[in-house]
Formats: C-alpha cells, sequence, structure tokens
C-alpha cells in the first residue's frame, strides 16, 4: 500500500509557476518538472516533460520490465522522447528557443525505489527519522564541489549556484542518472523542486515529515513553509510512503 501527496506552488515572487509534476498511481510512476526560459517557456518546457513521460509510461507497460536494466531503459527512453520533444519545439518555434526543464522521476515496483534525474531537481528517502539524498544535482557548483574547489557550505551562498549544466531539451540528447534503492514499511520517498529544499532546508523538511501527518497535508506544510521563508521560486513536491 502506498500513500500519495503533492503540491505545487507557484511561490509569492514569480508571476507564474513553471513547475510541474505528475503522478500516474497504476503505474507507480512519479514525476517533478523545473522549467527554465524566457517569455514562460519553462512552463511550457516542464509540462511538456510531465505531459510526454506520462504518454511513454501510459503507452507501454513498465511492468513487464522484470530486471533493473530494463526498468532504467524504460525510464531513459521516456525522458527521451520528453527530452526530443523540447528540443524540437526549441528549434522550430522561435518563442520556445532556449526552453529546457530539470526532470526527477521515480518508479516504485516489488519493494525498490528506481530513480532517473536531469538537473537539479531532487529525489530524498527519510527513514527512522532521518532524511538522505538519492540524486546528484547537474550544477555548476556541484562540479566544483566534486572538483574540490569549494566545500558544500560555500556552495549554498555561491552566485553561480542556480546554474544547471544539464538539462531536458538542451541537447537532442540526453543520458539521466539512474538509481536504485530498497524501500521499507514506513519510509517516505520525496520527490521536489529546488524552490522546497533552497528555501526550507534539508532539517526544515525533516521536521515536517517527522511529524507523520498523511502525505498530502506533509506536502501542503512544506509548501507553506517554502513560501514563509521567502517563496522566491516555484515550489513543488511529492511525497510517497510506502
Amino acid at each position: 500500500m502506498i500513500q500519495i501527496g503533492f503540491k505545487s506552488n507557484r511561490g509569492v515572487v514569480r508571476e507564474n509557476n513553471e513547475d510541474a509534476c505528475f503522478v500516474i498511481p497504476g503505474s507507480d510512476v512519479y514525476v517533478v518538472a523545473d522549467g527554465v526560459g524566457g517569455n514562460n517557456s519553462g512552463e511550457v518546457a516542464s509540462r511538456t516533460a510531465v505531459e510526454e513521460i506520462a504518454a511513454y509510461v501510459n503507452s507501454g507497460d513498465i511492468r513487464r520490465c522484470e530486471e533493473p536494466e530494463e526498468i532504467f531503459g524504460f525510464l531513459g527512453e521516456a525522458i527521451g522522447a520528453a527530452n526530443g520533444a523540447i528540443y524540437e519545439m526549441g528549434r522550430d518555434d522561435s518563442r520556445y528557443k532556449g526552453m529546457a526543464t530539470t526532470v526527477v522521476m521515480a518508479y516504485v515496483y516489488r519493494g525498490e525505489g528506481y530513480i532517473a534525474n536531469v538537473g537539479d531537481s531532487r529525489a530524498y528517502i527519510f527513514r527512522d527519522g532521518e532524511m538522505a539524498r538519492i540524486t546528484k544535482d547537474h550544477t555548476y557548483v556541484n562540479e566544483l564541489i566534486d572538483k574540490g574547489v569549494i566545500t558544500e557550505d560555500e556552495a549554498e551562498s555561491h552566485k553561480q549556484k542556480n546554474v544547471i549544466t544539464k538539462a531536458l531539451g538542451a541537447e537532442p540528447y540526453i543520458e539521466p542518472d539512474y538509481y536504485k534503492l530498497p524501500l521499507h514499511t514506513g519510509d517516505v520517498l520525496m520527490l521536489c523542486t529546488d524552490g522546497l529544499y533552497g528555501e526550507v532546508g534539508e532539517e526544515g523538511i525533516v521536521d515536517v515529515l517527522k511529524e507523520d501527518k498523511n502525505m498530502n497535508d506533509t506536502c501542503s506544510r512544506l509548501v507553506d513553509m517554502a513560501i514563509e521563508s521567502g517563496g522566491r521560486d516555484n515550489i513543488t513536491v511529492i511525497c510517497i510512503r510506502i
């Protein structure tokens, strides 16, 4: 049995919401995207991403995939279909030139979580009162951290911390990162955009998850906290309790 909650809000500074999310309960697939681009094209990119991924999942049968390699292949093909659609829109229509989006998606199957991501939208696992980040950000500052140039603390205040190095729609082909982890009863798998973790921080998120509310109330509280902390970006979160 899985309990699901989700919420998205434009925040208090942005004029529109360029985040998008999609829940496909029958397939146990969950998607969060955060669009970038001028003239509202970020909103188009994120919506296109979740719609294309949902269409791919619904047209195929992910349940036929038994082995991890098959499952990751399916997730990669779904993300590839979304990437191709966004890239072609940007190439063929000047209104959408330069638009792109992050994406993080999760598939829950037989006690395992399968995650794929591009960009800096994240997946976390909350277990036994502690939270761990699953995904790795595709950002300029994260590359600096990997090279030992700056620390994680320095990255938080770096002037280029929002520069993404990989996104759907930027190139004709994209290769996501993949992760697999066991899921236990009581675990909460969380997908979110940087509008949540950037405002609330991981400690604040843990405090809310420890309250052990239903997932819709949890998502609402997380979004409210992000708004109370400034709400300078769009905020989107999906919580899945096993």
